[in-house]
């Protein structure tokens, strides 16, 4: 086990930058007010919610119809851009589409 030794300075100067770094999370948390934060979803759970394959789904990420985020090579989506996107997705598969 390895042992490490501070300066009291150091400790203090450390100690105040953690205290303003919680004190701005819960500044932005309440800024959040009472939304709550959304669950992002997979492509595995837009692809059973939609119906369609994994390479639809590359395809409306490709073409700009369906926003992602991108994470450690992980895709994630908001619920509610995937809730936008059910009606052109259904008129695409119906036809009606352009």
């Amino acid at each position: 086990m390895e042992v490490l030794i501070f300066q009291k300075e150091a400790f203090e100067e450390m100690a105040a930058k953690f205290s303003r770094f919680s004190d701005r999370v819960n500044e932005l948390l309440a800024k959040q007010g009472g939304k709550s934060l959304n669950r992002w979803m997979d492509n595995q759970e837009v692809c059973q919610h939609l119906n369609i394959s994994l390479r639809t789904l590359q395809t409306l990420r490709d073409n700009g119809t369906l926003a992602y985020s991108q994470i450690n090579h992980k895709v994630f989506y908001r619920p509610e851009d995937v809730l936008r996107i059910v009606k052109p997705v259904e008129d695409r598969r119906s036809g009606k589409g352009s």
